[in-house]
């Protein structure tokens, strides 16, 4: 069985997915860990820290981020995924929607492919139909580049529940089984901070699809305009957004902070 699905199956506690950006331009850390001994230290601090799972982006998708090149992404990822693999047993996902990534980072045996356009890229569905990878599909309208420009919704909710349904009704045609799928909301993809709070507070709509649910809040511009630009206030306001979405339904946080949401966490657990 697939690592994460055990995790997820052998106990009702919410996974931390730990972020690690190899990227010089992501909003809250870009450039921090592009070479490889600085990314297996903050693995490693993540790991020990609490993280299930190790969730590893090469290319930003920060609002306006332009896209790169499989080269460049494949440059980036390739030489300190291997690392990883080599020193840390814990579940990989990769946070790519290129076909090409996907099929290298299967080669590498991650767990997990985490795809903000949903596996709708040409080739993205072959890219993994056939391994024991799971996939997470994230609702975005738009692209990173455009997709702050105007969005739009008549009902946020119902509108991201149609998405889902629809791509995992695709997903299925092709022969991926539900049991390796899991969705995420999408906060700040494509979404006015009212669509992000409304979307928040229903979260527990999304549950009903009976598929794991994965919430990324974390440092998010949604937590900034509700708290200032102080760091500390914005970790704060990010865990305590992140214990709201476990006692919503989601069975995964993907986080930058992880000792201080495993602690929240831990604390909700034991009371």
């Amino acid at each position: 069985m697939n690592k994460i699905s055990q995790l997820l199956s052998s106990s009702s506690k919410p996974l931390i997915m730990g972020v690690l950006n190899l990227t010089p331009d992501s909003f809250s850390d870009g450039g921090k860990y592009n070479q490889i001994d600085e990314a297996l230290k903050h693995v490693e601090g993540m790991v020990n820290s609490g993280a299930d799972i190790i969730d590893i982006g090469a290319e930003s998708s920060r609002p306006g981020a332009g896209i790169i090149s499989v080269n460049a992404e494949r440059d980036r990822l390739e030489p300190t995924l291997k690392e990883i693999k080599k020193v840390f047993d814990i579940p990989i996902s990769i946070d790519t929607y290129k076909p090409e990534i996907m099929k290298l980072s299967i080669d590498y045996g991650v767990d997990m492919i985490n795809d903000i356009y949903a596996l709708q890229k040409p080739g993205a569905i072959a890219a993994i139909s056939n391994s024991n990878t799971l996939v997470c599909l994230m609702h975005m309208q738009n692209s990173p580049k455009n997709m702050q420009n105007s969005p739009q919704y008549k009902n946020i909710v119902l509108e991201v529940e149609s998405f889902f349904k629809t791509r995992t009704a695709d997903l299925n045609k092709a022969g991926i089984k539900n049991e390796r799928i899991m969705l995420d909301p999408g906060f700040g993809f494509g979404k006015t901070f009212e669509h992000n709070i409304d979307l928040f507070k229903k979260i527990n709509q999304f549950t009903k699809l009976t598929f794991p649910l994965l919430v990324g809040v974390s440092r998010k511009s949604m937590v900034k305009k509700m708290v200032g630009d102080i760091e500390n206030d914005i970790i704060q306001a990010s865990v305590l957004l992140a214990c709201l979405a476990v006692q919503n339904g989601a069975r995964i946080l993907r986080v930058h902070d992880v000792k201080e949401t495993f602690n929240a966490i831990s604390v909700l657990e034991a009371v």
